[in-house]
């Protein structure tokens, strides 16, 4: 059995007929502009609506996007300060590397030191005596059996090295300051003319080649580089901080 429902004049209209009659009502006021009349009081007094159809959309005004664009601008400007500060402390901290590095290298090439290390003066400085041609030392013997490293005090550039008669092999360098240092006797020599030398670098071996008694390092200091120009080689060494 069919049931139909009466279409009296008090029957609400169905929710087609309603949703219908909504947009024909919208569409009549846009035609006429009323709809102008229905804005919210929130977006009457705010910020201007814009008539997109049956869409609102409500623009920003430009006080606003400017404070967005200076706030973006701001944070773009910090962010590259930051960068280049951290640049700068990054050169700065490479800078005062290079620096300290120098300034070691510096003072290692400036420094002196003993030529037998572990060892001590046997025979000093001007001992009287037949053993030398001239009557007295005229350098100091470091103790050290035949073939113990022996150092070059200090930098320097070789300019002799070979036989030298009572001194039997002998090694002469030339200093950066200016003076001479001479190591004889030895067993072995290890360096060349013209190579430069740094302090403490090997340059031979100590023994008893030449006009000795046994195995031991003759050291002189000298003003020149030939014989009879030397001077007092502890106090040498004393000058250049070496505590003999």
């Amino acid at each position: 059995m069919a049931f139909t429902c009466a279409t009296g004049k008090h029957r609400r209209p169905s929710r087609v007929q309603r949703t219908a009659a909504n947009a024909m009502g919208v569409a009549a006021l846009t035609t006429t502009g009323a709809i102008g009349t229905l804005a919210a009081p929130a977006f009457a007094a705010g910020h201007p609506v814009e008539e997109t159809g049956l869409m609102r959309a409500v623009t920003l005004g430009d006080s606003v996007a400017e404070k967005i664009d200076a706030q973006a601008a701001a944070q773009k400007q910090a962010a590259e300060a930051a960068r280049r500060e951290a640049a700068e402390k990054a050169r700065k901290e490479r800078e005062a590397k290079a620096r300290a590095a120098r300034e070691a290298e510096r003072e290692r090439l400036n420094a002196f030191v003993v030529p037998i290390y572990h060892s001590y003066v046997s025979t000093g400085y001007k001992v009287g005596g037949s053993l030398w041609s001239s009557g007295t030392h005229t350098g100091i013997d470091f103790h050290a059996a035949t073939g113990t490293p022996v150092h070059a005090v200090g930098a320097g550039t070789i300019v002799e090295t070979g036989w030298g008669g009572a001194y039997g092999n002998q090694i002469v360098i030339r200093m950066n300051d200016g003076t001479y240092t001479q190591y004889g006797h030895l067993s072995s020599i290890g360096v060349q003319v013209g190579q430069h030398v740094t302090p403490g670098q090997q340059i031979a071996l100590s023994g008893a080649t030449g006009n000795t008694t046994g195995p031991h390092l003759h050291f002189e200091a000298r003003t020149t580089q030939e014989y009879g120009s030397d001077m007092d080689p502890v106090a040498y060494l004393r000058s250049h901080g070496v505590n003999v």
